[in-house]
Protein backbone atom coordinates (compact mmCIF):
# COMPACT_ATOMS: atom_id res chain seq x y z
CA UNK A 1 0.00 0.00 0.00
CA UNK A 2 1.39 3.81 -0.69
CA UNK A 3 1.08 6.01 1.79
CA UNK A 4 1.68 9.49 3.00
CA UNK A 5 3.67 9.80 6.60
CA UNK A 6 2.42 13.37 7.18
CA UNK A 7 4.08 13.92 11.23
CA UNK A 8 7.74 12.60 11.20
CA UNK A 9 10.64 13.29 13.54
CA UNK A 10 12.91 11.78 11.62
CA UNK A 11 15.92 14.00 13.25
CA UNK A 12 15.81 11.56 15.52
CA UNK A 13 15.47 8.30 13.73
CA UNK A 14 18.00 6.41 12.21
CA UNK A 15 18.56 5.79 8.05
CA UNK A 16 17.54 2.07 8.61
CA UNK A 17 14.12 3.87 9.56
CA UNK A 18 13.91 6.25 6.13
CA UNK A 19 14.92 2.29 4.19
CA UNK A 20 12.18 0.60 6.44
CA UNK A 21 9.25 3.29 5.49
CA UNK A 22 10.16 3.36 2.08
CA UNK A 23 9.89 -0.23 1.84
CA UNK A 24 6.98 -0.28 3.37
CA UNK A 25 5.30 2.11 0.46
CA UNK A 26 5.41 5.45 1.57
CA UNK A 27 5.83 8.18 -0.25
CA UNK A 28 6.24 11.27 1.22
CA UNK A 29 7.42 12.24 4.72
CA UNK A 30 6.84 15.42 6.46
CA UNK A 31 8.34 16.58 9.43
CA UNK A 32 7.25 19.13 11.53
CA UNK A 33 10.15 21.29 13.62
CA UNK A 34 9.66 19.75 17.66
CA UNK A 35 11.33 19.68 20.67
CA UNK A 36 15.54 18.18 20.67
CA UNK A 37 14.66 15.97 23.38
CA UNK A 38 16.55 18.78 25.61
CA UNK A 39 15.76 22.76 25.51
CA UNK A 40 18.17 24.48 23.40
CA UNK A 41 19.56 27.28 25.20
CA UNK A 42 20.69 29.43 21.97
CA UNK A 43 18.91 31.16 19.28
CA UNK A 44 22.21 30.00 16.97
CA UNK A 45 20.73 26.19 18.42
CA UNK A 46 17.53 26.99 15.93
CA UNK A 47 18.93 28.20 13.56
CA UNK A 48 21.21 25.40 12.40
CA UNK A 49 17.83 22.90 13.67
CA UNK A 50 15.83 24.74 10.90
CA UNK A 51 18.78 24.50 8.29
CA UNK A 52 18.76 20.78 9.05
CA UNK A 53 15.47 20.61 8.53
CA UNK A 54 15.40 22.53 5.37
CA UNK A 55 19.18 21.16 3.74
CA UNK A 56 20.16 17.86 5.73
CA UNK A 57 16.93 15.69 6.09
CA UNK A 58 16.06 16.44 2.73
CA UNK A 59 19.18 15.11 1.50
CA UNK A 60 19.43 12.11 3.70
CA UNK A 61 15.58 10.91 2.49
CA UNK A 62 16.75 11.23 -0.90
CA UNK A 63 18.81 8.79 -1.02
CA UNK A 64 15.90 6.55 -0.73
CA UNK A 65 14.34 8.20 -3.15
CA UNK A 66 11.92 9.72 -0.68
CA UNK A 67 10.27 13.40 -0.86
CA UNK A 68 11.09 14.50 2.83
CA UNK A 69 8.63 18.29 3.58
CA UNK A 70 9.27 20.21 6.61
CA UNK A 71 7.59 22.82 8.94
CA UNK A 72 8.77 25.85 11.14
CA UNK A 73 7.89 26.97 14.21
CA UNK A 74 9.32 27.05 17.93
CA UNK A 75 7.19 24.17 19.98
CA UNK A 76 5.23 24.90 22.51
CA UNK A 77 7.67 23.00 24.89
CA UNK A 78 10.20 26.05 24.67
CA UNK A 79 8.01 28.37 24.40
CA UNK A 80 7.18 29.75 28.03
CA UNK A 81 10.09 32.09 27.80
CA UNK A 82 8.11 34.71 25.36
CA UNK A 83 11.59 36.68 24.50
CA UNK A 84 13.42 34.33 23.75
CA UNK A 85 10.53 32.68 21.64
CA UNK A 86 10.38 35.48 19.85
CA UNK A 87 14.11 35.94 18.84
CA UNK A 88 13.39 32.31 17.67
CA UNK A 89 10.31 32.87 15.67
CA UNK A 90 12.46 36.27 14.09
CA UNK A 91 14.73 33.58 12.05
CA UNK A 92 11.28 31.54 10.24
CA UNK A 93 11.12 34.12 7.33
CA UNK A 94 14.24 33.37 6.23
CA UNK A 95 13.48 29.78 5.47
CA UNK A 96 10.21 29.90 4.37
CA UNK A 97 10.95 30.25 1.12
CA UNK A 98 13.05 26.74 0.95
CA UNK A 99 11.46 24.45 -1.70
CA UNK A 100 10.76 21.91 1.08
CA UNK A 101 8.96 24.18 3.58
CA UNK A 102 4.81 23.69 4.02
CA UNK A 103 4.01 25.97 6.58
CA UNK A 104 3.83 26.78 10.29
CA UNK A 105 4.07 24.06 12.96
CA UNK A 106 3.65 21.95 15.02
CA UNK A 107 2.88 25.50 17.13
CA UNK A 108 0.42 24.57 19.57
CA UNK A 109 -0.03 24.19 23.92
CA UNK A 110 1.85 21.94 26.06
CA UNK A 111 0.71 23.19 29.53
CA UNK A 112 -2.01 25.45 28.23
CA UNK A 113 -0.17 28.81 29.94
CA UNK A 114 -0.70 32.65 29.35
CA UNK A 115 2.94 32.78 27.04
CA UNK A 116 2.12 29.73 25.42
CA UNK A 117 -0.99 30.86 24.12
CA UNK A 118 0.96 34.14 23.13
CA UNK A 119 3.39 32.64 21.21
CA UNK A 120 0.86 30.65 19.39
CA UNK A 121 -1.08 33.31 18.54
CA UNK A 122 2.20 35.09 16.38
CA UNK A 123 2.63 31.98 14.98
CA UNK A 124 -0.57 32.07 13.48
CA UNK A 125 -0.55 35.30 12.28
CA UNK A 126 2.96 34.80 11.23
CA UNK A 127 1.16 32.09 8.67
CA UNK A 128 -1.96 34.40 7.79
CA UNK A 129 0.78 36.86 7.04
CA UNK A 130 2.61 34.11 4.62
CA UNK A 131 -0.61 32.54 3.39
CA UNK A 132 0.74 29.03 4.98
CA UNK A 133 -1.00 26.36 6.29
CA UNK A 134 -0.57 25.36 10.46
CA UNK A 135 0.12 21.82 11.95
CA UNK A 136 -0.81 22.13 15.30
CA UNK A 137 -0.14 20.33 18.36
CA UNK A 138 -2.52 19.22 21.55
CA UNK A 139 -1.01 18.83 25.01
CA UNK A 140 -1.23 15.59 26.19
CA UNK A 141 -3.46 13.13 28.70
CA UNK A 142 -5.37 15.08 31.57
CA UNK A 143 -4.32 18.73 29.71
CA UNK A 144 -5.53 17.66 26.23
CA UNK A 145 -9.47 18.88 26.37
CA UNK A 146 -8.59 22.19 28.09
CA UNK A 147 -6.06 23.10 25.73
CA UNK A 148 -7.53 22.33 22.41
CA UNK A 149 -10.86 24.68 23.39
CA UNK A 150 -8.35 27.61 23.87
CA UNK A 151 -6.62 26.71 20.70
CA UNK A 152 -10.15 27.00 19.27
CA UNK A 153 -11.18 29.74 20.51
CA UNK A 154 -7.81 31.37 19.82
CA UNK A 155 -8.58 30.23 15.92
CA UNK A 156 -11.62 31.58 15.94
CA UNK A 157 -11.23 34.63 17.08
CA UNK A 158 -7.96 34.95 14.18
CA UNK A 159 -10.58 34.30 11.87
CA UNK A 160 -8.31 31.39 10.53
CA UNK A 161 -9.44 29.84 7.09
CA UNK A 162 -10.00 26.04 9.06
CA UNK A 163 -9.13 24.34 5.65
CA UNK A 164 -5.59 25.73 6.27
CA UNK A 165 -5.10 24.29 9.63
CA UNK A 166 -4.81 21.21 10.92
CA UNK A 167 -5.44 20.27 14.69
CA UNK A 168 -3.16 16.84 15.28
CA UNK A 169 -3.00 14.64 18.52
CA UNK A 170 -6.93 14.09 18.82
CA UNK A 171 -8.73 11.54 20.73
CA UNK A 172 -12.10 10.30 21.38
CA UNK A 173 -13.10 13.59 23.30
CA UNK A 174 -11.78 16.33 21.31
CA UNK A 175 -12.17 14.41 17.26
CA UNK A 176 -15.46 16.13 17.51
CA UNK A 177 -14.70 19.36 18.87
CA UNK A 178 -12.31 19.96 15.44
CA UNK A 179 -14.47 18.40 12.98
CA UNK A 180 -17.57 20.23 13.94
CA UNK A 181 -15.29 23.37 14.09
CA UNK A 182 -14.24 22.57 9.84
CA UNK A 183 -10.88 22.19 11.01
CA UNK A 184 -8.72 18.69 9.85
CA UNK A 185 -7.80 16.60 12.46
CA UNK A 186 -4.66 14.26 13.03
CA UNK A 187 -4.75 11.39 14.72
CA UNK A 188 -1.23 10.29 16.18
CA UNK A 189 -0.24 6.43 16.49
CA UNK A 190 2.18 6.40 19.78
CA UNK A 191 2.19 3.74 22.37
CA UNK A 192 1.91 5.58 25.35
CA UNK A 193 0.56 9.18 25.64
CA UNK A 194 -1.64 9.08 22.33
CA UNK A 195 -3.58 6.80 19.98
CA UNK A 196 -3.32 2.54 19.85
CA UNK A 197 -4.07 1.69 16.34
CA UNK A 198 -7.65 -0.12 18.11
CA UNK A 199 -8.52 3.27 19.61
CA UNK A 200 -7.93 5.02 15.99
CA UNK A 201 -10.07 3.03 13.78
CA UNK A 202 -12.85 3.27 16.34
CA UNK A 203 -12.40 6.95 16.25
CA UNK A 204 -12.48 6.51 12.32
CA UNK A 205 -15.59 4.45 12.82
CA UNK A 206 -16.89 7.15 15.14
CA UNK A 207 -16.10 10.35 13.45
CA UNK A 208 -15.98 8.94 9.55
CA UNK A 209 -13.22 8.92 7.36
CA UNK A 210 -13.64 12.47 6.20
CA UNK A 211 -10.49 15.75 7.09
CA UNK A 212 -8.53 13.22 9.10
CA UNK A 213 -5.16 11.71 8.58
CA UNK A 214 -3.12 9.56 10.96
CA UNK A 215 0.31 9.39 11.85
CA UNK A 216 3.74 8.15 13.90
CA UNK A 217 5.25 11.43 14.80
CA UNK A 218 7.98 8.98 15.83
CA UNK A 219 10.38 11.09 17.72
CA UNK A 220 13.36 10.22 20.75
CA UNK A 221 11.03 9.02 22.82
CA UNK A 222 9.16 4.93 22.49
CA UNK A 223 7.60 5.40 19.11
CA UNK A 224 6.84 3.70 15.63
CA UNK A 225 7.80 4.64 11.94
CA UNK A 226 5.53 2.22 10.93
CA UNK A 227 2.75 3.19 12.64
CA UNK A 228 0.65 4.25 9.77
CA UNK A 229 0.92 1.49 7.68
CA UNK A 230 0.56 -1.27 10.57
CA UNK A 231 -3.02 0.70 11.46
CA UNK A 232 -3.85 0.17 7.73
CA UNK A 233 -3.12 -3.47 8.10
CA UNK A 234 -5.19 -3.38 10.85
CA UNK A 235 -8.18 -1.48 9.35
CA UNK A 236 -7.93 -4.23 6.92
CA UNK A 237 -8.77 -7.08 9.19
CA UNK A 238 -11.64 -5.19 10.28
CA UNK A 239 -12.93 -5.23 6.92
CA UNK A 240 -12.22 -1.74 6.08
CA UNK A 241 -12.20 -1.56 1.90
CA UNK A 242 -9.33 -0.29 0.33
CA UNK A 243 -10.60 2.47 -1.30
CA UNK A 244 -11.72 3.78 2.70
CA UNK A 245 -7.81 2.99 3.73
CA UNK A 246 -6.59 4.91 0.76
CA UNK A 247 -8.69 7.43 1.46
CA UNK A 248 -7.53 8.30 5.55
CA UNK A 249 -3.36 7.21 4.69
CA UNK A 250 -2.91 8.78 1.21
CA UNK A 251 -5.64 10.40 -0.34
CA UNK A 252 -6.98 12.80 2.84
CA UNK A 253 -3.00 13.75 4.18
CA UNK A 254 -2.58 14.62 -0.12
CA UNK A 255 -5.27 16.89 0.17
CA UNK A 256 -4.54 18.75 2.94
CA UNK A 257 -1.06 19.03 2.24
CA UNK A 258 -1.70 19.97 -1.77
CA UNK A 259 -2.54 23.52 -0.06
CA UNK A 260 1.32 24.22 0.15
CA UNK A 261 2.68 24.98 -3.70
CA UNK A 262 5.93 23.43 -2.40
CA UNK A 263 4.00 20.14 -1.87
CA UNK A 264 4.14 17.67 -4.85
CA UNK A 265 3.71 14.14 -3.92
Amino acid sequence: MNYIEPHAHMVSRTTADYQAIVQAGCVALCEPAFWAGFDRASVAGFHDYYRQLTEYEPARAAKFGLPHYTWLCINPKEAEDAGFAREVMALIPEFLDKPNVLGIGEIGLNKNTRNELAIFEEHVDLAKTHDLPILIHTPHLEDKLKGTKLILDSLKNAQVDPDKVIIDHVEEHTTGLVLDAGYWAGMTLYPESKCTAARAIDILETFGMERVWMNSACDWGISDPLAVIKCAVEMRRRKHTQEMIDRVILENPRAFLSQSPNFKS
